[in-house]
């Protein structure tokens, strides 16, 4: 793989609001769609030889407003499942448990549909993409959600999961991983267009 191109998805009304957006499948407010145009000059022109995308509307509204029209959804892709806490935002959490922290604290269980996951289980999704992508020899493109994006930057550099608390990541920005000398690294992180 000669590069790996990550999108963050566009500006929804839950993460404008702080809430915990995993499986709930939001549209992109009028600011995401622009984000997500903005994000056009950096897929123009490009060939990429595996472009794969969450199932979420929000990514895929990201995809195609950026110009990626040829990809696969990879339910693999899926922000973290939040299970209890979808939908809820830290400070209405903290409310119940003083100081908590997802990377630290993890999630509480939610239902049959929704059970939540652990940060261990966001990276086993993360480490089958990085897979996935090591196995191309060309250029990749991901779009996908803030958190899982996070663990699987983690996850590329050799880190464990929880280290996806390092790597702040917004709505509708890029960044970009690769290789320096066959060592996993990062070449541009949460760059705004």
């Amino acid at each position: 793989m000669n590069e790996m191109l990550l999108l963050r998805h566009g500006e929804t009304e839950w993460s404008r609001d702080g809430r915990h957006t995993g499986r709930t499948d939001l549209p992109l407010t009028d600011k995401g769609d622009n984000q997500a145009r903005a994000l056009a000059p950096l897929v123009k022109g490009r060939t990429f030889d595996l472009a794969l995308v969450s199932p979420a509307l929000r990514a895929r509204r990201t995809a195609e407003l950026a110009g990626l029209t040829e990809y696969d959804t990879d339910p693999d892709l899926w922000e973290w499942d939040y299970g209890g806490y979808e939908g809820i935002t830290t400070p209405d959490i903290r409310k119940t448990r003083p100081g908590w922290f997802l990377w630290r604290d993890g999630i509480v269980p939610g239902d049959a549909e929704h059970p939540g996951e652990s940060a261990q289980e966001v990276a086993a999704r993360a480490d089958r993409v990085i897979a996935r992508a090591r196995a191309v020899d060309g250029e990749v493109a991901l779009v996908a959600h803030g958190h899982f994006l996070r663990v699987l930057c983690a996850r590329w550099l050799g880190l464990p999961p929880e280290d996806g608390r390092l790597f702040r990541l917004d709505t509708g920005t890029y960044s970009r991983l690769g290789h320096e000398r066959e060592e996993p690294v990062i070449l541009t992180w949460n760059a705004p267009v």
